[in-house]
């Protein structure tokens, strides 16, 4: 759900996304589950349970076939593969090959569905943590919590200070009385991205948010002080946990995206090679001269990155606005050293999004490691990275970061600048 506010009042807007359809490598018969059908799924974390919503719609890929999607009703939607190891609907599997991550299900003496949610991580080492089917489809994803009194009013824009970086983030809260509950949606904008589509609900001086797509599971808990600031818990998924601190600020802003990051060395641009998908060297410039493009990216990003994903989406939409006189090379940073394993994500990556431009592999997704590997840059701050090249491979720009649809205004904004400078160089 979205929210606009017009003349001091809320309008309500449901915006319903469809990501993608996800096709797996190996295509075991595909199920529908009663018992998880419309329910609410919770990840086990150290800050308490972390629901989302799974539900099935009729697959229109393969005859009598299933198709899940995580949906939430105040978020996203996207399609997931859903998959039955055994042909026992008792078991399932969730799967999000983009990210290299699934779910695994099965029911127990109770008839509950139990099981976990895997991960790879940097470092070779897969996340796992353990998941169970909650309540149905209809009720909140949090339970609610006994209060007295009224309920704290989050509603609004605040500064944010997270207890892991020295930069400004913004959270963005909209407050949803329904019957006799508060519903919450909204997210946080950093330099780096944001936090994706965010819901939950509001009991008494405490707000719950929370989030999954295959890639993150973020949890969020605020609580309202007796002065009007929030102090906040943040957990991903069972590996991460930090605090963070709010204030109101309706005019809070984030620094420019376009100058958080420079160029110090732009002759390093000459002699990038990295590897295509087939293990060819390949020179990035040579790239953009063949395409003859007057407009030019370099998208820094990861298979792994949700934000880079949303970015990805963009340059999508921008390559068929353009036509030929935009061109993208993807320069990716993965989570480990095995080239196949890259070239297998990437190209999932591919499918997913419906890239179509060339992707070169270039190394670890370790931000410090990636700005040496570059050298032009003074540092890799985000992925995503977008580098904007006009057609004599002359840097104009570079894009650190990225808003996306969850942030509103914020993504419309963002869009209309990056329209802005690739018309500017199609022009000259």
């Amino acid at each position: 759900m979205r929210k606009a506010i017009i003349g001091g009042s809320v309008v309500v807007v449901i915006a319903l996304v469809i990501v993608g359809l996800i096709v797996p490598v190996v295509s075991p018969p595909r199920i529908w589950h009663r018992t998880l059908y419309g329910s609410i799924i919770e990840l086990e974390t150290p800050g308490g349970p972390l629901p989302f919503k799974l539900s099935y719609h009729q697959s229109h890929t393969q005859t009598n076939g299933w198709v899940g999607f995580i949906w939430d009703i105040w978020d996203e939607q996207f399609d997931v593969d859903v998959v039955s190891p055994t042909n026992n609907p008792d078991d399932i599997i969730v799967r999000f090959p983009h990210y290299d991550s699934e779910l695994v299900l099965q029911k127990n003496d109770d008839g509950r569905m139990v099981g976990e949610w895997t991960k790879q991580r940097g470092g070779g080492t897969p996340a796992v943590v353990k998941a169970q089917s909650g309540n149905k489809l209809g009720d909140t994803k949090f339970q609610g919590i006994e209060h007295h009194g009224e309920s704290a009013n989050f509603d609004g824009r605040w500064a944010v200070r997270f207890e892991s970086s020295d930069d400004l983030a913004i959270g963005d809260f909209y407050l949803i009385p329904m019957d006799d509950q508060i519903l919450a949606t909204g997210t946080f904008l950093t330099t780096t991205g944001d936090y994706r589509y965010l819901s939950g609900r509001v009991d008494g001086n405490l707000m719950r948010l929370s989030t999954f797509d295959g890639a993150h599971a973020f949890l969020f808990h605020a609580r309202m002080q007796d002065d009007g600031t929030i102090e906040g818990d943040f957990w991903s998924g069972n590996w991460h946990h930090e605090t963070w601190t709010a204030v109101r600020d309706d005019n809070a802003a984030l620094p420019d995206a376009f100058e958080q990051t420079s160029v110090t060395d732009e002759t390093k641009l000459d002699k990038l090679v990295f590897k295509d998908l087939d293990g060819k060297p390949t020179r990035v410039l040579d790239l953009f001269d063949d395409s003859k493009s007057k407009a030019r990216v370099i998208e820094i990003f990861g298979s792994w990155c949700p934000n880079c994903s949303d970015a990805s989406r963009e340059l999508v939409l921008l390559k068929a606005k353009y036509g030929d006189d935009l061109a993208v090379v993807g320069l990716a940073f993965e989570l480990t050293e095995d080239f196949d394993r890259s070239v297998t994500q990437v190209q999932r990556h591919h499918e997913y999004l419906g890239t179509d431009w060339p992707i070169l592999i270039a190394g670890l997704n370790d931000k410090e490691q990636a700005t040496k590997t570059l050298g032009f840059l003074d540092q890799v701050r985000s992925y995503p990275t977008l580098v904007f090249l006009n057609e004599h491979n002359e840097v104009v720009g570079v894009y650190s970061g990225f808003s996306g649809p969850a942030t509103g205004d914020a993504y419309t904004n963002q869009l209309g600048r990056l329209e802005s400078l690739i018309e500017r160089m199609i022009e000259e």
